[in-house]
């Protein structure tokens, strides 16, 4: 049985990756196309825009060196990914991606703009937190990055913006390694960063300093015992919809500490839904009125952590309307 009363969201199959491709993070455009970048394949995807209850085929667009992980867009249809040699030799970079003048069927050439400093290990979520000021976690590190961008590309400057013991993970104890900190968003209209810390099963929060756009104090705790991956923010309704990855669940938290319980309020995945295996990532949907109420969620069908059965699934970007 569902883990309290809460009502279950809707579950569709927007567009079918195969088998065993780690759907990592994604952007939402504003006509509600998507790019999607896949882990272990280093790739990143283009998803049409789909109607409700309609299935379309993504696209290849473009194969990096190394592990894909965020991606966020920065200025209209601006888009800076991060990838890194995330298991090896954990060299982590920055690429620009600009959309402006793209046509479907087109190449695409995202520019390589920096390199970050050799302490950084594993590059993994990221969000704009302000113009020009793009946070990353790095989940080996146990750190988030500030990236100043400047305008119209260039190179970008990095600097580590916070670590904190909550974003460390159990190197070598856990099989397969798990990340710390990990899925990064800004919530903008309390100046709050929130961020998961997997291997830990926290998921905490950082307020911001509006006019520096760097922590003004300490990280708290907002809930326990989930081993989350990403998430979107409901920022009119004050919930977080939280990914389980490899607890096959998507998650509602309230954005205030005080609020949560030990209880765990899953919209999907309890009881087991074979529709949502390995969810990673989230984004609201960009089409009007449907903030709160309809977000794109991807899944790995289970490439990370097999389902009950052993057998993995075609990885989905699914439509999730709550």
């Amino acid at each position: 049985m569902p883990s309290t009363n809460i009502r279950q969201a809707k579950l569709s199959t927007v567009a079918l990756f195969p088998p065993k491709y780690f759907l990592e993070n994604l952007a939402v455009r504003e006509d509600n196309s998507i790019l999607v970048t896949v882990a272990n394949h280093h790739e990143l995807w283009f998803v049409p825009s789909a109607i409700r209850g309609q299935t379309v085929v993504p696209l290849l667009l473009f194969t990096f060196a190394e592990v894909a992980c965020g991606i966020t867009e920065v200025e209209p249809d601006v888009f800076y990914v991060a990838t890194g040699n995330f298991y090896t030799s954990h060299e982590a970079y920055l690429h620009r991606l600009d959309l402006r003048n793209w046509r479907v069927g087109t190449s695409i050439h995202p520019e390589m703009v920096l390199q970050l400093p050799p302490l950084a290990r594993g590059l993994n979520g990221s969000c704009l937190i302000a113009p020009g000021v793009l946070l990353i976690a790095d989940s080996f590190a146990s750190l988030i990055w500030r990236i100043d961008l400047p305008q119209e590309g260039g190179t970008p400057k990095a600097r580590v913006w916070t670590k904190h013991e909550s974003m460390g993970y159990y190197p070598g104890q856990l099989k397969p390694e798990q990340p710390g900190v990990n899925g990064v968003r800004f919530a903008k209209k309390t100046n709050y960063l929130y961020y998961t810390a997997t291997a830990k099963k926290l998921f905490m929060r950082i307020p911001v300093d509006p006019e520096t756009h760097d922590p003004a104090g300490e990280p708290e705790l907002v809930v326990a015992g989930r081993m989350g991956d990403d998430f979107c923010i409901d920022e009119d309704a004050g919930f977080v919809y939280l990914t389980t990855h490899r607890q096959n669940t998507i998650d509602r938290v309230s954005m205030n500490p005080a609020e949560n319980s030990g209880l765990t309020e899953s919209v999907a995945g309890d009881p087991f839904n074979e529709e949502l295996i390995g969810p990673s990532s989230g984004a609201w949907s960009r089409m009007p009125g449907e903030y709160g109420k309809v977000a794109f969620f991807l899944s790995d069908g289970g490439t990370a952590s097999p389902p009950p059965d052993g057998i993995v699934r075609p990885a989905k970007l699914l439509r999730v309307e709550f």
